[in-house]
């Protein structure tokens, strides 16, 4: 029997089409180094796994279904160099509500025996790739959607690039607001 080729996961807030339109017309009309992330990858990870076995979706998937959270407003209003060379939009203020998706994601994913990435959590969405360390002082406009669910994403290498594709959503419950 065969084995199927890994799969390279991770649980992310996919950027919604309009606002990723909005992010990209801004970010491109900027005199930025590196590499732009397509306007379909942009998305803000939760919690990366890696190379995965596609026995692994089952449980991945079981605990996308029993983690509950509350939907949220994310503000992306600050730009910042994280990493090697990573171009990212961050939240000033992180929500609570994605803080504690966050943490359920680790703790179901350490009751799976996958290790979650021990550094701690901080959200951005890459805007660049390979954009050095020093970029001139940016003022970001603010973005800001309100986050109604989440999924499991896979990352693909095409011949075009690397694709992220959503293989399965979860809704986040509603709040008034």
């Amino acid at each position: 029997m065969a084995s199927e080729k890994p799969l390279r996961l991770f649980f992310a807030l996919g950027c919604p089409p309009a606002l990723a339109d909005n992010i990209c017309s801004w970010r491109d009309s900027l005199p930025l180094a590196g590499r732009p992330v397509a306007k379909d990858n942009l998305h803000l990870t939760l919690a990366f796994l890696g190379s995965q076995p596609t026995t692994a979706l089952d449980g991945l998937k079981d605990l996308g279904d029993q983690l509950r959270g509350t939907s949220f407003y994310l503000r992306l209003d600050q730009v910042q160099t994280i990493g090697n060379g990573f171009l990212c939009l961050t939240p000033g203020l992180p929500p609570p509500p994605l803080l504690q998706l966050v943490d359920n994601l680790r703790t179901g994913l350490s009751s799976l025996g996958m290790v979650p990435d021990s550094r701690p959590f901080l959200p951005h969405v890459t805007l660049a790739r390979e954009a050095g360390m020093q970029q001139p002082h940016l003022a970001s406009e603010a973005f800001e959607w309100r986050v109604n669910g989440y999924g499991l994403f896979r990352s693909e290498n095409t011949e075009s690039g690397v694709r992220y594709d959503e293989l399965v959503h979860w809704p986040l419950a509603a709040t008034s607001g």
